[in-house]
């Protein structure tokens, strides 16, 4: 029966370059192994299910980019002669031998933090990411709605648990790969967020309304930036003229809401 497990393991080979110039991995090494096991290219090709020709071609480059023999060829005795490790050869698949087993043991160790490195890779990937909107939020599709052109997607962000309303296209939506569960993000430029103060009452069309508190304003010659911190983690920013920032009486410490409209998130999934 197929395995069950979905747990995250991690990989890898050790290899080594001279130069930059790649001196071998562990095939190179499996056939210096060989050599030294038969005393022959022949049958040590033959084990490493490759050519004879392919088997000196790798011999003759690791010789070079070592800067001295590290297989010879020897003449006479009751076989006619064959082919051994040097002394540097020799030592060199002893040595990879330890680097290897060291390596293996390190990545044990990273394969048992799996989870949580991949997690972060993650986190560090979207903190990575470039974008020109402002407010980049980060969670979980918690429903979609599916329409006959559009879809209706909610996400549930990581910090605070605030829900973000989506509008995109059924083709879109697919194409993310968006189901209830999936990772994904929300985009919203500053420029297409209102701010009110005082919502208590009011109807409005558009989806999305955070509610915190003004943490800061950094006012500019036209236009100010309002960055309201959202309850539980999380914030929001804002652009709105300067003019509207005073008729809001904004300041520091001040309860004011977010809002803007479904059709303004742009919605994305880790690829």
């Amino acid at each position: 029966m197929p395995s069950n497990d979905k747990r995250i393991e991690l990989g890898g080979s050790v290899w080594m370059t001279v130069g930059g110039e790649n001196l071998g991995g562990p095939g190179r090494i499996a056939l210096l192994a060989h050599i030294a096991e038969r005393g022959s290219i022949t049958h040590a090709a033959r084990a490493m299910k490759m050519s004879y020709k392919a088997a000196w071609d790798a011999i003759d480059t690791m010789n070079n980019l070592a800067g001295e023999p590290l297989v010879e060829r020897v003449t006479g005795g009751k076989g006619g002669g064959g082919t051994v490790l040097t002394r540097r050869g020799a030592q060199l698949v002893e040595n990879f031998r330890l680097i290897e087993s060291e390596h293996r043991r390190f990545i044990a160790q990273l394969s048992a933090q799996a989870d949580g490195i991949a997690d972060d890779f993650l986190l560090i990937r979207r903190i990575s990411m470039k974008t020109s909107a402002r407010n980049h939020f980060v969670g979980r599709v918690s429903q979609v709605r599916r329409g006959a052109v559009n879809d209706e997607v909610e996400i549930e962000t990581a910090a605070g648990g605030h829900t973000i309303v989506a509008t995109v296209t059924h083709e879109s939506a697919q194409g993310l790969g968006l189901a209830v569960g999936a990772q994904a993000f929300a985009l919203v430029k500053a420029s297409s967020i209102v701010v009110v103060t005082d919502a208590q009452g009011a109807r409005f069309s558009a989806r999305n309304r955070l509610a915190g508190t003004v943490s800061r304003l950094t006012p500019g010659a036209v236009n100010a930036e309002v960055v309201i911190d959202l309850p539980g983690g999380g914030a929001v920013a804002a652009i709105i003229t300067n003019e509207s920032c005073a008729a809001l009486d904004l300041a520091v410490g001040a309860a004011a809401t977010a809002i803007f409209k479904a059709s303004s998130v742009i919605v994305g999934a880790p690829a």
